[in-house]
């Protein structure tokens, strides 16, 4: 599982340095991210319901066999120098689906596992698996980047996730009841308004995805501030992004020892105020070293997000629906960050401070969210 983690956290910067190396747009980049995200992220209320009829961890196996396929397809048809731009964009819209399944039936399988009494503890463990993903996998692209290429960063990154896939083969998951139709459009349709009247769910599909969205806007304009401005190359991207990474992996262990009941909305708050004040700092970046200063302190903020966050959606929905409601849930909060690079790639293009600043007011307007949107007074009724 942590290998797939690995690949994945490869993937998005190995394709965004991919398209820079070959076409020199931060258009396309953005673009590019955008059609490898967007159109699987749709898909989510039939995800969440094949993840619950049929069992979760074979389509977690198919998601990332699917991406395996996907970023490799790229980086061969380039290397034989066959990759139009339109091939570009068609093989990342083909790889879109294979994150719905593989994401969401991970995650929605930790609080079927464990206790609700341990659910900060094992949300600590799950992000800092992506986390300590975090800091492997970007410096690990941008090394293959700038020493072999973004042909080989791709394909690199698809043997990591048949890797990751291989190991999940045969593994048993528990058994669950599940509030089905029999009917699998009926069954989407019931997922999607599940997590419609969730008050809870509403709040924090608001607030996660105005804040991914300027994290969106940061995946087009870190590696161009980088590359561009600061005149470094593929490998001090990579870095930049486990600097992020690092500085999580201290914050959720440190705050997933914090007990968060009723506390989860002002959590958010404040991490995504924190790391918005991280990312604040970047626009003023003449040196590496304010890059990396910006960095850290959003990856200080996740802590808070990602416990709080988590903690919150697992409390407020039936183990039943689990499937469904966290596909359709991660979904929305996920939609910010293709938007936010589809509308960064134009922005950078035009003028890089203006595209910083712009992430910085998505993060400050999804950090306003949770104090009005989610419900934890109706949480702690509940308990």
């Amino acid at each position: 599982m942590q290998l797939a983690r690995i690949a994945d956290a490869m993937a998005g910067v190995s394709l965004i340095l991919f398209v820079l190396e070959r076409f020199h747009s931060p258009a396309l980049a953005g673009a590019t991210a955008f059609l490898a995200i967007f159109p699987g992220l749709l898909l989510a209320p039939l995800v969440g319901a094949l993840l619950d009829r049929h069992g979760r961890l074979r389509l977690v196996v198919f998601g990332y066999l699917l991406a395996a396929f996907t970023y490799t397809l790229i980086g061969v048809l380039s290397f034989f120098h066959a990759l139009p731009v339109w091939a570009l964009l068609g093989v990342a819209l083909a790889a879109s689906p294979g994150r719905p399944f593989a994401e969401t039936g991970l995650r929605s399988l930790f609080p079927l596992l464990v206790p609700r009494v341990l659910w900060e503890r094992a949300n600590a463990v799950d992000s800092n698996g992506y986390v300590v993903a975090a800091v492997i996998g970007p410096p690990a692209a941008g090394f293959i980047v700038g020493f072999l290429g973004g042909e080989a960063a791709l394909v690199a990154t698809g043997v990591l996730m048949v890797m990751g896939a291989t190991v999940l083969l045969g593994t048993r998951e528990p058994e669950t009841e599940v509030a089905s139709t029999g009917n699998l459009l009926r069954d989407a349709w019931d997922g999607l308004l599940y997590v419609v009247r969730n008050p809870t769910l509403r709040g924090l599909a608001a607030t996660m995805s105005l804040f991914n969205g300027g994290f969106g806007v940061i995946d087009i304009a870190l590696p161009v501030l980088v590359l561009q401005r600061l005149r470094l190359g593929p490998v001090e991207v990579g870095l930049m992004w486990a600097v992020l990474g690092l500085a999580g992996v201290v914050s959720v262990w440190l705050w997933g020892r914090y007990r968060s009941d009723g506390k989860e909305a002002r959590m958010i708050a404040a991490g995504s105020i924190v790391s918005a004040l991280g990312m604040a700092l970047l626009p003023f970046a003449g040196n590496i070293w304010v890059v990396a200063a910006g960095m850290a302190i959003a990856g200080a903020a996740n802590g808070p997000i990602d416990i709080g966050m988590f903690t919150l959606r697992q409390r407020r929905t039936d183990p039943a629906w689990m499937g469904r409601a966290f596909a359709i849930s991660m979904a929305l909060n996920f939609s910010g960050l293709p938007l936010g690079s589809a509308l960064g790639g134009p922005l950078v293009g035009s003028s890089l401070s203006v595209a910083l600043w712009v992430a910085v007011a998505l993060m400050l307007a999804g950090a306003t969210m949770p104090l009005f949107m989610v419900d934890v007074r109706s949480l702690s009724s509940r308990r």
